[in-house]
């Protein structure tokens, strides 16, 4: 939550500074006047995360703290036109996140922590609903369905948390929301955004011992993450 808030206020400062340098004049001069009346536009997207897991335990003791390291993402987007207020966008891309898990009721230091790497290929659907633009200014909202696809979860490999191995599943299903604001600049339009995923499935493969101290006391564990990406078209 604290990220989310200092990205806000990063969005906000943003657009302050933007009617202080003529987005907003009185006669503003209008950069790329045609561009949301193409039906297809393509574009590129770079930016970071922070992935995090949302935990439900079948005890009432919670045994894990996770700590979620800062990765990066870029990909690519194709936004199809629908009318003037909404937009249909596909975004791929490569996200590179970690997890750090921490189990405070093992002792061995090697033992109690587990890092949880993803090399993730994410696939949203989203729809974008836009307010009027006004000057080189157009704020919106964003919201649809994703799957990612980890090429690092070891879901099939044959050891578990027993040889050092933390493993998750490999498909994950996913809702997401989020806000932006499109800056029409004299060359391109720029976009800093920022949207929550949100996982429906669980994720966790489970040891092959069941009370096992990693994953037996473990109901769920599914993603929550905060996405910000910084898109050029």
């Amino acid at each position: 939550m604290r990220k989310l808030l200092l990205s806000l206020l990063i969005l906000t400062v943003s657009f302050a500074e933007a009617q202080k340098s003529g987005f907003f004049g009185k006669d503003p001069i209008i950069y790329l006047e045609n561009e949301d009346k193409k039906r297809l536009v393509w574009g590129y997207f770079l930016g970071f995360n922070s992935f995090d897991y949302k935990l439900d335990y079948k005890s009432t003791q919670k045994e894990v703290v996770v700590r979620p390291v800062i990765g990066f993402n870029v990909g690519l987007i194709g936004s199809v036109r629908l009318n003037d207020y909404f937009d249909l966008r596909f975004e791929p891309g490569f996200y590179a996140t970690q997890r750090d898990l921490t189990y405070s009721t093992i002792q061995d230091p090697v033992d109690r922590l587990r890092e949880v790497r993803g090399a993730n290929i994410h696939f949203p659907l989203l729809l974008k609903a836009s307010a009027l633009r006004t000057g080189n200014i157009k704020p919106f909202l964003v919201g649809g369905f994703s799957t990612t696809l980890n090429l690092g979860s070891q879901e099939d490999a044959p050891d578990d948390n027993y040889a050092g191995r933390f493993r998750v599943k490999t498909w994950t299903y996913n809702y997401e929301l989020g806000f932006g604001i499109d800056f029409y600049l004299e060359y391109f339009k720029f976009t800093p955004s920022i949207r929550g995923v949100f996982g429906f499935n669980d994720e966790l493969i489970r040891d092959r011992i069941a009370d096992s101290p990693w994953t037996g006391d473990i109901n769920s564990m599914k993603t929550r993450a905060i996405l910000i990406n910084f898109t050029f078209q």
